[in-house]
């Protein structure tokens, strides 16, 4: 299997390791970078001396739809930090990271969600990630992430089978409480996992928890259970 993407230019980072106890990918999170431009953020997570913590993702995706590859993926970049998904944490030895070159809040730009359009399927192929597995960084930190934001368009990627969407229709009041652990996110902060829930889902929605809210998670949580992999040792 190659672990380089044709049609990636390459900019390698220092910042990665092994995987840990032979794990192998089956999450794809999706960041934005919150710099200015995307060189800044190439320099950001080539540099082993950053401050606080060196950092460094897999893929970086310009606004014009230029694309970059700074580590193999069969290696562990440092992007998603502390966190979990599934009930598993280590997210970086069970994932591939791409940040979205954007200084956030703007709207994700037409040349750059053509480009992730294109790179997803092939991850996807590569290592038999199903489309659950396409995950925001919000959604396994909760606590700490907002990224990619409440502007993303899942529901495009989904239309596509690259990322998943609440069926409308869904008429399952389970709630919240059993729905969310259950579709993957970290409990530890039921309010903050909620919060993320609904920037993903229904950015539109504001005030406490609706109807709506428990009917599309209840049909998230039946359709696309989060896939619990071995756990890493140590």
């Amino acid at each position: 299997m190659s672990h380089w993407q044709e049609g990636a230019e390459p900019y390698a980072s220092p910042n990665q390791n092994d995987r840990r106890d032979g794990l192998t990918p089956y999450l794809v999170v999706l960041h934005h970078t919150a710099m200015e431009t995307a060189e800044a953020a190439l320099q950001r997570l080539a540099d082993p001396r950053a401050e606080p913590t060196p950092v460094s993702v897999h893929y970086v995706i310009a606004e014009d739809g230029r694309l970059w590859q700074m580590v193999p993926e069969d290696r562990r970049a440092w992007h998603a930090g502390v966190g979990s998904w599934g009930g598993l944490d280590d997210v970086n030895s069970r994932s591939i990271g791409i940040e979205l070159a954007n200084p956030a809040p703007n709207p994700f730009a037409e040349r750059q969600m053509a480009r992730l359009e294109w790179l997803l399927p092939q991850i996807l192929h590569r290592w038999s990630i199903p489309p659950e597995g396409v995950i925001g960084h919000s959604d396994m930190a909760p606590t700490r992430k907002a990224d990619p934001g409440p502007k993303f368009d899942w529901r495009r990627l989904a239309l596509q089978g690259l990322s998943v969407w609440p069926d409308p229709a869904a008429r399952d009041d389970t709630p919240l409480a059993e729905s969310l652990p259950r579709i993957g996110y970290p409990m530890e902060d039921p309010a903050a996992a909620f919060a993320a829930f609904r920037m993903r889902f229904r950015p539109w929605a504001r005030g406490p928890e609706e109807v709506a809210d428990r009917r599309a998670a209840a049909d998230l949580a039946r359709r696309f259970p989060a896939r619990r992999g071995p756990a890493a040792s140590g």
